[in-house]
């Protein structure tokens, strides 16, 4: 069987300051080449905390991370200087969640693109130049040779989010991190950009990590669905089994907060209560508080991952205690 692209292995990553917030909590995931991932989950998660931990992008200084990371093998946490360079941007890439922010304001989006291209790869001017246009038509920017020497904020919201792709794609990287590429769109935009996303993905056959709290784009994007709760994944498998099949009672409240035509006028199913302080984290499953079917050993215990799917799995006492036997139950009790 053949290796995986990205290995996450018990990754924790906490934020020091005046206070300590366990931001990720022994979080695992495996992508093939070629596979699509999406993280779902509210705001505060831990969604965009695991993109950028694959970048390397918290400051040092006040982060403290452990566990491993593994792309195509290479010692993600390990890497320093040029290394670490190559591997941004050239290996993997990221489109940020606002692309008004991610360009810089005073150059034109082909010299930006450009300047991508020749610090990843040996090339001519005139050569990373003919790249950046070749990307601005991959991505179908109409007339895309005149917006080579447009600067950001003479493009669309929905321009700019494709001149990001563009930029994120233009040094062929084998893994792309998408951050909710959507949000600042408006829908008939949302869909254009999510199905591009997808075509490009095929065409080129790299992975993709998606992040969003959008139940239809993970849909229309993904292959499989890891859902977060206070940095942990607490259920993860193939797009259709987490859609049609949830079972952790977090994916379920979800599922049923979504709204769609036919719930016009009737009221909203929302999950009570709040996520919980990354600071304070309870002792057992976080999401013990807001759940209906939580009892005192969900409150004091964390429940390990349980095959739930085919290739799937759950963290919840209900699935799990069916799959222990008795000796395993005394020893988390």
């Amino acid at each position: 069987m053949n290796a995986p692209l990205l290995s996450i292995q018990d990754l924790t990553v906490q934020f020091t300051g005046s206070r300590t917030a366990s931001a990720l909590n022994s979080v695992n995931i495996e992508l093939n080449k070629g596979e699509v991932l999406c993280l779902l989950g509210e705001s505060g998660s831990g969604k965009s905390v695991t993109l950028r931990t694959l970048l390397r992008l918290h400051p040092e200084k006040r982060t403290r991370i452990n566990g491993r990371i593994t792309m195509d093998g290479d010692d993600v946490l390990a890497l320093r200087g040029r290394a670490l360079e190559h591997y941004r941007g050239g290996k993997v890439s990221m489109i940020f969640q606002e692309p008004g922010l991610a360009f810089d304001p005073v150059y034109t989006i082909g010299r930006q693109i450009t300047e991508a291209v020749q610090a990843h790869e040996k090339m001519s001017s005139e050569a990373a130049r003919a790249r950046a246009l070749q990307m601005l038509e991959h991505v179908q920017i109409p007339q895309a040779k005149s917006r080579l020497d447009a600067f950001p904020h003479e493009l669309s919201g929905g321009m700019r989010q494709r001149a990001m792709i563009a930029l994120a794609l233009s040094c062929q990287p084998q893994l792309l991190l998408a951050d909710e590429p959507t949000t600042a769109l408006d829908a008939t935009v949302q869909i254009q950009v999510l199905l591009l996303l997808r075509q490009l993905q095929r065409e080129t056959g790299m992975s993709m990590i998606f992040v969003t709290h959008d139940i239809a784009a993970a849909v229309e994007v993904a292959d499989r669905i890891a859902v977060m709760y206070a940095g942990r994944i607490v259920e993860e498998g193939p797009v259709r089994d987490i859609v049609r099949a949830p079972q952790h009672p977090y994916t379920r409240g979800l599922l049923a907060a979504t709204v769609g035509p036919e719930d016009r006028g009737a009221p909203l199913a929302a999950i009570p209560g709040s996520p919980p302080d990354l600071a304070h984290l309870p002792a057992g499953c976080a999401f013990a508080p807001r759940c209906a079917l939580a009892d005192e050993r969900c409150r004091m215990h964390i429940p390990p991952p349980a095959t739930a799917t085919a290739g799937g799995s759950v963290s919840c006492w209900r699935i799990t205690a069916g799959q222990m036997t008795a000796g395993q139950m005394e020893d988390v009790q």
